[in-house]
Order: structure tokens, then C-alpha cells, then sequence
């Protein structure tokens, strides 16, 4: 039989779904309750106020939708756009491709800007697209802030820079899904206008709800955009919000009281702080990477990912062998290669509640199993390269009671 629980617990380091902290299970753990209630809505306030944080931002308006960051993309664009608006969007991995077929078959006409897989986001043509743009055509530029499927991260700071320079009115839309809570993001500072995340990404929850993050300008192009919507309609929300009842529909109390706990946990170890730790367990990774003498499927230092390492296997290694044998025989989960990299490389994910010991005990099953598919990596240069890097950086600790 091919599928058995293996003894001991599950290492889980695809990027997302990701381990959840038993500060959160305990918090979810609780019986249904009536939303109506007084208890609810306060709740539900809160979070919204404390969302904000998180996007960095003091004018967004947060949407907690219980969907997954599919729906959440489908919200950030039919509530802002009509059919047939011009829109750029970015087609650098599998998630972003996802994002600009939904986009096609809502009917935008979709400008699609593709790099090869292991690359960035083409900010040149953009810019080049922008300035020839004097009538405004362009109603929206789409990013995906990191592309989990290759590891690659790009750069909203400018994007910014060259819609301003340009002083050009299109709407910034960003999918922060494996970014937000782990990456540096700053809505206000960088002008995005709808930014989204899902819970079981970086806020380590399970699957289940998206958080989108919109700006007065946004609202106000939602106003006249034609697009049909109903279950993601922003106003069915903000009609509740100004009642102070909050939903327009049934919300999933359990993961209410989860976000609530994870935000603590985030909060208490301070924002700055979790994505200085993210930036670490990247570093790590990487130089357990290049220890294997394996390389990095992102192709320039300035994409690294903080969240997943996409791993290049030689040419007679089938990756997806990979992952199987580790979930097989380690009890270990890595992400497989998607699409144009499938069996071309494997996927560390490094984000969520995940500290120093935990990934570099990923590492070492690693390790075992590059070996066992016949890969001549030294069992420990991996992970002695990531211990030295991690013992010898300064990681914030908080104080324990």
C-alpha cells in the first residue's frame, strides 16, 4: 500500500499549507456560536483593525472572506474592474499563470508580460508599456509578489516608482499569498491598491479563508466597475460593517478565533521581527542549496524567495522522485515542481511558525533522500552550512515567562 502514516509527525515544508501552532488548534478548538451575537462582531473588529497591521497600512479595508486565495484573487478583480478593461500582468511561474487565466476568463483583456520561469517580473516592458500608455488605457497592473513555484520574489517598490513617475492612474493589484506575514510589505508606502493573502500561508492557519486589503482608491473604482459579482461583492460587506454586524453571510467562527491567535503569536514576536526570521531560514536554505552543489531555480540574487527554495535536479534525477521517496520513507513533505519545472526541481518551503531546528532537520532528510536517488551530496555539508550561518546570525529572541 502506497499510502501509510508514517511513526512520528509529519515534517511539513511545502509552502503552504504549512504547520499550524498549538496556540491556534487550541484556539479553533471550540463549538459553533451564533455570529449574531454580541461576541462575534467584536471579534470580528478587532481583526479587521489588526489586519491592517499586517499590510502595513492605516487606510486599507480589509476583507476577511472564507474562501482561498483563488477567491481572493477573483474579489481583488471583479470588484475593481469591468469586461474588456485593459489590465498587465506578470507570467513568471504557475501561480501567476493561474492568476492571468482566471483574469482571461473573466474577460479582461489581459497584457500578458512573460519571463522565464526562474525570473522576475519584466519591469523594463512595463515601464516601456507605461510610458507609451498616454491615453490610460491600462486600467490595472497585476503581480504576483512572490512566485512560489519557482522561489522568485519581485519588486512592488518599483512598480510604484515607475506608475508615479509616468503619473499614471492604473490600479496596483498584488497577490501577497506567499508573501504577506513573512516578506516585507508595506501598502500604504508602496501605493498598492488591493493587496490579498490566504491563511494557510505565512499565518500558518488552515485553508479556509482569504484577506484581502483594499484602498480608498480601490473602493472607489469598485463604485463604477461592471464586473458581475456577488459572493465576493465588497459592498454586501461594507453595508454590515457600517451596522456594525459585520457579515453579510455565515463566517467560519473557528478560523475567526484561529487569525485571532495567530495575529498574537505574530504580534508578540513583532512583525519586523518574524520577517528578519524569514529572511534568516532563507539565507539558511540557500547555502544548504549550494553546499549539495545543487543550484537555486531563481536566477539572480535579487529574486531570492524568503519563503521557498525551488531546487534544480540534474538532468537524470526525476524531482517528483524526490518528493515521493520523502514522504514515503521520512515522512516528509517538499513541494513538487509545477508545470514548466515539473521533475525539474523540488520545492523547500521555509515560512509560517518554523524556527531553526525544524528546518534544518528538513535539511538533513533532504540529504538522505538526495542520496537515496543516487544524487553524491555529503551527508551534513548541507546542513553544516545552514547551522554555521544560523549559529553565527543574531535571531531575536523573546522572552519567555
Amino acid at each position: 500500500m502506497d499510502y501509510v502514516y508514517g511513526p512520528g509527525r509529519n515534517h511539513l515544508f511545502v509552502p503552504g499549507p504549512v504547520n499550524i501552532p498549538e496556540q491556534v488548534l487550541r484556539a479553533m478548538n471550540r463549538n459553533n456560536e451564533d455570529y449574531r451575537s454580541p461576541a462575534v462582531p467584536a471579534l470580528t473588529k478587532t481583526l479587521l483593525e489588526d489586519v491592517q497591521k499586517i499590510f502595513k497600512t492605516s487606510s486599507g479595508t480589509p476583507f476577511l472572506i472564507p474562501t482561498t486565495g483563488t477567491g481572493a484573487w477573483e474579489s481583488a478583480l471583479t470588484n475593481t474592474l469591468s469586461p474588456g478593461d485593459r489590465i498587465v500582468s506578470f507570467l513568471i511561474g504557475q501561480f501567476s499563470l493561474l492568476w492571468i487565466d482566471q483574469q482571461q476568463r473573466l474577460n479582461f483583456n489581459v497584457d500578458v508580460v512573460e519571463s522565464e520561469w526562474g525570473q522576475g517580473a519584466n519591469l523594463e516592458i512595463l515601464a516601456s508599456k507605461i510610458a507609451a500608455d498616454k491615453e490610460h488605457t491600462i486600467k490595472a497592473i497585476c503581480i504576483v509578489h512572490n512566485e512560489t513555484a519557482t522561489g522568485v520574489t519581485n519588486n512592488l517598490a518599483t512598480v510604484r516608482k515607475i506608475l508615479d513617475h509616468y503619473q499614471h492612474p492604473a490600479l496596483f493589484l498584488v497577490d501577497g499569498v506567499s508573501s504577506i506575514c513573512a516578506l516585507d510589505f508595506r501598502m500604504d508606502e508602496w501605493g498598492i491598491d488591493v493587496a490579498l493573502t490566504g491563511s494557510q500561508k505565512a499565518l500558518s492557519l488552515p485553508t479556509g479563508m482569504g484577506i484581502v486589503c483594499a484602498s480608498p482608491k480601490a473602493l472607489e473604482a469598485s463604485k463604477t466597475a461592471k464586473s458581475v459579482r456577488v459572493f465576493f461583492d465588497w459592498n454586501d460587506y461594507l453595508k454590515f460593517y457600517k451596522l456594525g454586524t459585520y457579515w453579510p453571510y455565515t463566517p467560519s467562527i473557528q478560523l475567526l478565533y484561529g487569525l485571532k491567535a495567530a495575529l498574537d503569536l505574530i504580534f508578540e514576536e513583532g512583525l519586523d521581527n518574524v520577517i528578519a526570521r524569514h529572511a534568516r531560514l532563507g539565507q539558511a536554505t540557500r547555502l544548504a542549496v549550494e553546499a549539495w552543489g545543487l543550484k537555486n531555480c531563481t536566477q539572480k540574487e535579487e529574486w531570492y524567495s524568503d519563503t521557498v527554495t525551488a531546487v534544480v535536479v540534474p538532468s537524470y534525477i526525476d524531482s517528483s522522485e524526490i518528493v515521493r521517496r520523502a514522504w514515503k520513507r521520512y515522512n516528509l513533505s517538499l513541494g513538487l515542481g509545477l508545470n514548466k519545472v515539473a521533475g525539474k526541481v523540488f520545492r523547500i518551503g521555509h515560512l509560517g511558525h518554523l524556527n531553526e531546528l525544524q528546518l534544518l532537520g528538513c535539511l538533513a532528510g533532504v540529504e538522505m533522500v538526495l542520496k537515496d536517488v543516487g544524487y553524491p551530496v555529503k551527508l551534513g555539508s548541507g546542513v553544516a552550512a545552514a547551522s554555521a550561518y544560523l549559529q553565527n546570525s543574531t535571531p531575536f529572541i523573546p522572552s519567555r515567562i
